[in-house]
């Protein structure tokens, strides 16, 4: 089985939602992107808990063949997030954020990880993103996440390390506010000219767009009769995405496309409980069922006019 290499946020998440609430439920973009690769490929998680990250979520990872070399425990608190959704679930307010250990988090690679060829480096600082970066080998593949914060208050760094990536993946906001430019289209242009050759821009319950210097792909969102927690999304999405990637070990454009679409049910299994709980509930056989059904909702056949 290939291996995904994935550096992120763990934490512990209060969320509520107009279908209920949780607290200190597990979270961070680590957990959903490597529980979602871990369905294609070896996911290898590199994060900071602290002594209060419970055994139980642990092993909950070791089953799931998470490799946890790369998971560093403090004596401080793990990083806690707590939110809440309004009625439109696109709309999400953050009532507190608690760093905890994860304000000194300084990721150190494993010796036997710096070959691993396929990269997603989570929503973290840039500078933290480069850090990672600089104590790889040679990896073939590595896509980015980022947000508004880091567009807006570490950009030059951001900048720097997006000259270093494949694929960007942003939503719509955010590719606007790291261009300036009044469409998604040219904003993933103007994203290609800051140093990476593909561009994912996401638009929430309206799918996303894939986006290369000669190709552009359109893929809609699964429909859903009830989304209950959006939380860890994206995480899943481009843990999917990079998660695949690595299982077929090609990165051209079809297979891009197939990526979109697994991480797009990825996605879609995710937002359906609270916390990681969609993504425990599935396999090989569920997600290729929920596939079959995508592509016969959103596929048309050709004809001539």
């Amino acid at each position: 089985m290939n291996s995904v290499l994935i550096v992120g946020s763990i934490a512990y998440d209060d969320v509520k939602t107009p279908f209920g609430s949780v607290k200190n439920s597990l979270g961070g973009s680590t957990i959903y992107a490597s529980l979602s690769a871990s369905l294609f490929s070896k996911a290898h998680i590199v994060g900071i808990v602290g002594h209060d990250f419970k055994k139980e979520h642990v092993e909950l990872l070791r089953s799931k063949n998470i490799q946890l070399e790369g998971l560093t425990h403090d004596s401080g608190l793990t990083f806690h997030w707590s939110g809440r959704y309004e009625k439109n679930m696109n709309i999400r307010h953050t009532l507190k954020t608690e760093l905890n250990v994860f304000s000194k988090f300084h990721p150190t690679i494993p010796l036997e990880w710096k070959k691993i060829s396929y990269v997603f480096l989570g929503n973290i600082q840039p500078e933290v993103q480069l850090d990672v970066l600089n104590q790889l080998e040679s990896p073939k593949y590595i896509i980015l996440d980022t947000m508004n914060l880091y567009i807006q208050s570490h950009r030059k760094a951001l900048l720097k390390v997006l000259k270093y990536v494949n694929l960007v993946v942003v939503n719509d906001q955010e590719a606007i506010l790291l261009t300036k430019a009044n469409n998604l289209i040219t904003a993933a242009e103007k994203i290609q000219l800051m140093g990476p050759d593909t561009v994912i821009i996401k638009k929430g319950e309206h799918g996303a767009i894939l986006v290369n210097k000669k190709n552009v792909f359109v893929i809609p969102a699964l429909l859903l009769k009830k989304v209950i927690d959006p939380t860890g999304a994206g995480d899943s999405f481009a843990g999917g995405l990079i998660g695949f990637l690595a299982q077929q070990g090609s990165y051209d454009w079809i297979t891009l496309k197939k990526a979109m679409l697994i991480g797009t049910v990825m996605a879609s299994f995710c937002v359906q409980d609270f916390s990681v709980q969609g993504l425990l509930k599935i396999n090989h056989k569920s997600v290729h069922d929920r596939w079959l059904e995508f592509y016969k909702t959103s596929s048309f056949p050709h004809f001539k006019l």
